[in-house]
């Protein structure tokens, strides 16, 4: 069974209760000093790490272990000195994508000071509640916190902050940097973040959820992409909640964030009523067709680089994964309606596909059969999620695949007949399932991308965020672009239009 070592030391600590703040700055000092000498020493031959990581499909190199000197499962501020010298030595420090932003882009100068007395404090609102901008208020002990985060993007450290929220202060609170293209916007734009209230405090959350990402709306001058979609999308199927944020870092404004809810137990409960069941995560890649369920064997071995566990590992789980991808290579089109029925929810997964070509993803599922989550419920159902959406209502510059990525004249059959993509191909070569995909693709755009109903929700954002997007001073679009985007007769409002007026007259050639 595949574990995270730095993990089983967290919780193996928090069983004990175990408390190191006895030892003196000097001698933890001295521990880290000497775990660093012997850690360079053998690095050469460490092994590779697990499989998985932050930022899509970039693998998470195992750090923590290394330089735990005083085992308590974390990195403290000698331990994540000696981590980042060593990785800078290694000269793999800040392993990421590429951002491609936006060609306007503004020169980033330092924000604002805001303190908690500047903004309103909305402590009975739902964390998720579309109305309300929340202020999170993160303090890094380092002034060169964000050289830090960059130095461990993509390892399993994280940076403890304390972070305060509608006047309550949340101690020790995890922080890393996330996404791929995301991550690389360049040093003084406002990354992508990922916050772990219960990183020391096992009990701490806030509104009830442990983890909370951030994202910086890479590539989407409206901001918006991510809460729209996923606005639409809760409409169909389970979904992560997303809304508005505004981020204060040490006593600096950083602008207006999506905050979308993380696939997690509390993700599974809001929508399935259990936190029982298996996750995965398939981040872009996609295993060449492994992420549509291409059949590569028996042995979960061949999975797991693709398939990225989040939950126990469990056989039995890997067991019914591989069957599916089985099931959809050997069985007749004329009975494999049947065949699935009890392995996946076939109108659920029928809409998550409707969605992500109705909403004509510029990184979308059909291209690549990637960048998604996966949920096995604990009556042996899958269930497939959306994981990021800022790339949806694309207007086709994406990263390709079969049909380009996204375009108001995407092709409600782009990936019918890719065959590396089972999952997509083998489905719909189904009449019966090709005709309830496409019926629920024309639902989607009849009643979802008419913007009589998703206009009032685009000038709801823009009232709530325009105001500080105007005075951002770390954002990747300039504050005309934002504008532009969003305005009632704007570039977005024109995108949804076209896509909807050519889904509605589409039909198969």
């Amino acid at each position: 069974m595949l574990h995270n070592p730095a993990q089983s030391v967290k919780r193996a600590a928090r069983m004990v209760n175990t408390d190191m703040t006895h030892f003196s700055r000097l001698h933890c000092r001295a521990l880290v000093a000497a775990a660093s000498f012997s850690l360079l020493a053998h690095a050469a031959s460490a092994q590779p790490p697990p499989p998985g990581g932050r930022g899509g499909g970039n693998q998470e190199r195992a750090v923590v272990a290394q330089f735990d000197a005083d085992k308590d499962g974390r990195l403290n501020t000698g331990e994540r000195r000696a981590a980042q010298e060593f990785l800078a030595q290694a000269g793999n420090a800040g392993r990421g994508g590429f951002g491609r932003g936006g060609g306007n882009r503004p020169p980033s100068s330092p924000g604002v000071p805001l303190t908690p007395a500047d903004v309103a404090s909305v402590p009975g609102a739902p964390l998720y509640n579309a109305g309300t901008l929340r202020t999170f208020f993160i303090e890094f002990e380092n002034p060169a916190w964000e050289t830090e985060l960059v130095a461990f993007n993509n390892t399993d450290v994280e940076v403890p902050a304390r972070v305060t929220v509608d006047g309550k202060v949340y101690r020790d609170v995890g922080v890393h940097f996330r996404g791929n293209s995301s991550f690389g916007v360049g040093n003084g734009y406002k990354r992508s973040l990922n916050l772990t209230f219960d990183f020391v405090d096992e009990d701490q959350a806030i509104g009830g959820y442990r983890t909370l990402n951030f994202l910086n709306a890479n590539d989407d001058p409206s901001l918006m992409r991510t809460v729209l979609s996923m606005h639409v999308a809760r409409q169909y199927i389970p979904a992560p909640r997303a809304n508005f944020v505004r981020v204060v870092i040490n006593g600096e404004n950083w602008g207006i964030y999506a905050n979308a809810q993380q696939f997690n137990k509390e993700f599974v409960e809001d929508n399935f009523k259990t936190t029982r069941g298996t996750r995965w995560k398939i981040p872009q890649g996609g295993g060449n067709g492994i992420g549509g369920f291409r059949y590569v064997g028996n042995d979960p071995a061949s999975y797991r680089n693709v398939f990225q566990i989040k939950s126990k590992d469990d056989p039995a789980a890997w067991a019914a994964l591989i069957t599916l991808a089985k099931t959809l290579q050997d069985t007749p089109t004329d009975q494999l309606e049947a065949a699935l029925a009890p392995m996946l929810d076939i109108d659920g997964y029928l809409r998550f596909l409707a969605l992500d070509n109705a909403m004509a993803s510029g990184d979308g599922f059909f291209s690549r059969a990637a960048d998604y989550s996966l949920y096995l419920d604990t009556a042996g159902r899958f269930h497939f999620v959306f994981h990021d959406a800022n790339e949806m209502f694309s207007t086709g510059q994406g990263r390709g695949g079969p049909g380009g990525g996204g375009g108001p004249t995407l092709s409600p059959l782009v990936a019918v007949n890719d065959l590396n993509k089972p999952i997509i191909s083998k489905v719909l070569a189904v009449p019966a399932l090709r005709a309830r995909y496409l019926g629920f693709v024309r639902e989607i755009a009849e009643k979802s991308l008419d913007w009589n109903a998703l206009g009032p929700v685009v000038k709801q954002y823009r009232d709530l965020i325009g105001p500080d997007v105007a005075r951002e001073t770390h954002k990747l679009f300039s504050t005309e672009d934002f504008r532009r985007a969003t305005a009632d007769d704007g570039t977005l409002r024109a995108f949804i239009e076209q896509r909807r007026n050519f889904l509605l007259s589409w039909t198969p050639q």
